[in-house]
Parts: structure tokens; C-alpha cells; sequence
């Protein structure tokens, strides 16, 4: 019954995917104008392209209005949409893969980023004899939220050093202020976490970092190849019954990638809002600096990208099976596709 199930929803998707052009075509109206996206941890430049597209009003250019809805990481931000209190997550792309593996079907439609931008580093205070990834046995390490794609990172980072992610203690602090408290403070011995948040505790000489994917070559050593990231996505059912609501969304992103492109660090400080910074200009736009080739560029998800996400997901997790995951159903690039030929992104 399931497989049959599967096979019909299969086929919807197609159909969607052939009935999309005419749409677009007769320029039809948006299904939905008012649109909730739920992110977790939209200070972090990993959403940065999310918050450009708002600031310079991208979206209501496109006949959005769009409330955003922030949590303290990933997972939590991913519960809003399962649990129907908001229409898209802008999230990691690797939750369509979990969320294939326990039998419901999501669809990235838009990437942000191209690079996972999270590494992984040990207090000099609390581990100061750090040596390998077995000393951290027994330790709290510090995500944005258990569940979310700092906790991936660091159970990847574990398995690689043989261990489990049972071996430690997980403590959600979130992306902000929050987690360099929580760092310095000492209530977490290691942390797992995005930019600025980790530039910031990296060059203040609190962390030594042990895992870095927030550059190209990073996410390739860590990884073994390109790794999709930070993506808009959303129930399939959800993208097919609104295809021209998904476009508005993935035309205003893809906006904001291209004016990323260009844009100094001058521009970055005039649109982000001041709490992003943290307290420390400078810090930001270093921290800016070392993201910025992990920011997509045209919203489209590289070919290999799914692949290596799933390879990396079922090296660490049991309950996903490699052979079991139909990764052409996780993405589609017929939206940021569009976009990026209206934009020449």
C-alpha cells in the first residue's frame, strides 16, 4: 500500500513538474500571497540571503507578504512546517533526506548557500589539553538546536573520530549572544556552530577549531564533495498546489543572491539589523568575509550535492538507508531556474 502510495505521489510530482511552463506562461496570479517562513537562527549568515531578500523588499516586489518566523535552530523551525503553523522552512537541505527516511515528503526549491558554513571547535578553557576526537567523550557540546545541521555536523565529526553521538551531551544555544555565553562561561566544553558566532570565539582565542566547513575546500574535505546547505523548502504537496507562491519565494532569493554578489561590506552593515553584529562591527564583516564563497550564487542545487549529503547523513544514522531515499524527490531546480534566467543571476 505504501509503495502504491509512493508511485501516485510520484506522479503527481511529474505532472506538476510538465503543467509548470504554461503556468508561467500565462503569467498567472499567486495562490497564496501571505506566506509564513519559520528559520531557525536567521542572525546567522547562513540565512543571509533570506534576510537581504526581506530587508530590500524582494518579496513584497514579488506580491509577497511574508512573516518570518525565527527559532533557535533548524529542527524547530522544521516542527513549525510539519506541525502546520508555517507554509516553508528555510532550512538545511539535508532535513529532506531525514524526513524522506521516516516516510514524509519535503522539496527544496531555492539554495542559499552552497557550503554548510559550521565548524566545530573546542573551548581553550574547558579542553585546553585537547589532543583528538576521543577526548571529547563524555563532553557538552554546544548546537543551535538538537536535531538541527550544527548537531549533523558534529555527529559526522564524532563518527569520524569513533564516536557515537550517545558518547556526548548535546545543549541547544542557539546562533547569537546566547552561544558565545554559553562558550565562555563554560557551560559547554565544545561547540558546534555557524558565522559570526564561531569567527567571533575564534579569533578572541576561545575556541580551537577542529572541523571547519565554511569554505568551498573545507566542505570538500569534510564532506567528500559539494554539500547543499541553507535552502528554501517545503511539504511537496505544498509546492504543487502553489507553484506560482514558490516561484514569487525563489525569484525574491535568487534576487537577493545576485545583489550578495556585489555587494561591500558597507552595504551588508546598512541592510542587516544591528543585533546581527553582535557588538562588533569588525568581527561581523571578518566572519562575513570567510563565509562569502559559501553563499550560492544562482539558487540552483549542484548535481552532486544530494548525493553527498545522503552518503554523509546514512554514514552517521541508521535509520536512513541509502538505497531507500529517492533524492530526486528532495530538490527540484525548475524554480531557481526560472529565476536566475530572469535575473542573469
Amino acid at each position: 500500500m505504501l509503495h502504491r502510495r509512493t508511485l501516485i505521489s510520484a506522479s503527481a510530482v511529474a505532472a506538476a513538474a510538465i503543467a509548470l511552463p504554461r503556468v508561467f506562461a500565462q503569467q498567472a496570479k499567486l495562490e497564496k500571497t501571505k506566506v509564513s517562513i519559520a528559520v531557525g537562527g536567521k542572525a546567522a549568515f547562513y540565512y543571509l540571503p533570506l534576510t537581504i531578500s526581506e530587508q530590500l523588499g524582494y518579496f513584497k516586489a514579488e506580491g509577497l507578504e511574508v512573516e518570518i518566523s525565527d527559532f533557535a535552530g533548524g529542527a524547530r523551525a522544521l516542527q513549525a512546517v510539519v506541525g502546520g503553523s508555517a507554509d516553508v522552512c528555510s532550512g538545511a537541505y539535508e532535513h529532506t533526506i531525514n524526513l524522506q527516511a521516516k516516510n514524509q515528503f519535503f522539496q527544496a526549491f531555492v539554495l542559499q548557500g552552497r557550503a554548510p558554513q559550521i565548524a566545530v571547535g573546542v573551548s581553550t578553557k574547558n579542553m585546553a589539553g585537547y589532543t583528538g576526537i576521543q577526548d571529547l567523550k563524555g563532553k557538552k557540546i554546544g548546537v543551535s538546536a538538537p536535531g538541527s545541521s550544527t548537531n549533523m555536523v558534529a555527529n559526522l565529526v564524532l563518527s569520524r573520530g569513533g564516536l557515537k553521538a550517545s558518547d556526548v551531551s548535546f545543549i541547544g544555544v542557539g546562533v547569537a549572544a546566547g552561544a558565545l555565553t554559553a562558550l565562555r562561561s563554560g557551560q559547554i566544553d565544545a561547540i558546534s556552530n555557524t558565522d559570526p558566532v564561531m569567527t567571533m570565539l575564534e579569533q578572541k582565542g576561545d575556541v580551537k577549531i577542529i572541523s571547519d566547513t565554511r569554505t568551498l575546500k573545507g566542505t570538500e574535505q569534510v564532506f567528500g564533495g559539494p554539500m547543499p546547505a541553507a535552502c528554501l523548502y517545503a511539504p511537496i504537496d505544498f509546492i504543487q498546489k502553489h507553484p506560482n507562491t514558490c516561484q514569487a519565494l525563489a525569484n525574491a532569493i535568487v534576487r537577493g543572491l545576485k545583489w550578495l554578489q556585489t555587494a561591500g561590506p558597507g552595504d551588508i552593515i546598512k541592510t542587516v539589523p544591528e543585533t546581527y553584529l553582535l557588538g562588533d562591527r569588525a568581527l561581523y564583516l571578518a566572519s562575513f568575509d570567510k563565509v562569502r564563497e559559501s553563499i550560492a550564487t544562482d539558487g540552483l542545487v549542484p548535481a552532486e550535492g544530494p548525493k553527498t549529503a545522503l552518503n554523509a547523513i546514512a554514514s552517521f544514522d541508521t535509520s536512513v538507508k541509502a538505497d531507500k531515499i529517492d533524492l530526486a524527490r528532495t530538490y527540484t531546480n525548475d524554480f531557481a531556474k526560472r529565476a536566475k534566467d530572469r535575473f542573469k543571476a
